[in-house]
């Protein structure tokens, strides 16, 4: 199935090793392309009486500055950031499917899209990185509020031979992580491949309004929550 290959787009030659460059990476750029010009054109004339798409970003803001204040108190300036980079990220790696030309076959004519984009988060690859990245910066988080020593007292809490238990429970929340978003991100790929060939006109189109706006919204947020749930906790300590 089309929708499960990773292809290839170019490869680039450097010192003799052969990088290839997947669809998934160039999606990727475009994403952050995206959200790089869609940040300079909504700041670029700010006006001290917000008016416009200005109120519903300085809404956005506040809402986001409050949450991470609640989550990462004295931490919320450097970690609010991020959660807001990650989520619109996520969020719109995840509707770039929608925006793709689709094939058409009916009435014995067949219409073949010269190019087709697909969510990057897709790709085991991309939601492993976006894991990892987030777990790092839970163990980072954790260094900072408690410094090492206090960091591996957490370890022991809130006994001793929980130590194994509670190092492999990193890895358990990496995995749990990439492979939601990724399973839940490929499953709806699949899904509507499959409702496409079977029914190519109307229906699809219906469909995707749930799989590439509603479910990538909550994969968004499922995302972004877990991480934010997974700091807060390395940052208090306990008592």
């Amino acid at each position: 199935m089309d929708v499960l290959e990773i292809n290839t787009v170019f490869t680039i030659t450097f010192m003799g090793f052969s990088i290839p460059i997947t669809e998934t990476v160039v999606i990727c750029w475009l994403v952050m392309l995206v959200l790089i010009c869609a940040s300079f054109l909504l700041t670029r004339k700010l006006e001290l009486i917000p008016k416009g798409p200005q109120v519903f970003l300085e809404v956005m803001t506040e809402f986001l500055n409050k949450f991470a204040k609640e989550q990462f108190g004295p931490f919320a300036k450097h970690l609010g950031p991020y959660m807001g980079t990650v989520f619109l990220f996520i969020l719109f790696a995840n509707m770039v499917g929608f925006f793709s030309p689709a094939g058409l076959k009916a009435f014995g004519h067949e219409f073949v899209p010269p190019f087709t984009m697909h969510a990057p988060t897709k790709d085991i690859n991309v939601t492993a990185a976006l894991a990892f990245i987030s777990i790092m910066l839970v163990i980072v988080s954790g260094f900072a509020a408690r410094g090492f020593p206090g960091w591996f007292k957490n370890l022991l809490h809130p006994l001793p031979m929980m130590l194994p238990f509670n190092i492999m429970d990193y890895f358990t929340r990496l995995i749990s992580l990439a492979l939601r978003l990724f399973g839940n991100i490929l499953g709806g790929t699949v899904m509507m491949s499959l409702i496409g060939g079977i029914f190519p006109l109307i229906l699809p189109l219906f469909l995707a309004v749930y799989f590439d706006f509603f479910d990538a919204l909550i994969q968004a947020v499922i995302f972004v929550f877990l991480t934010s749930l997974y700091i807060s906790e390395a940052v208090k300590i306990h008592e």
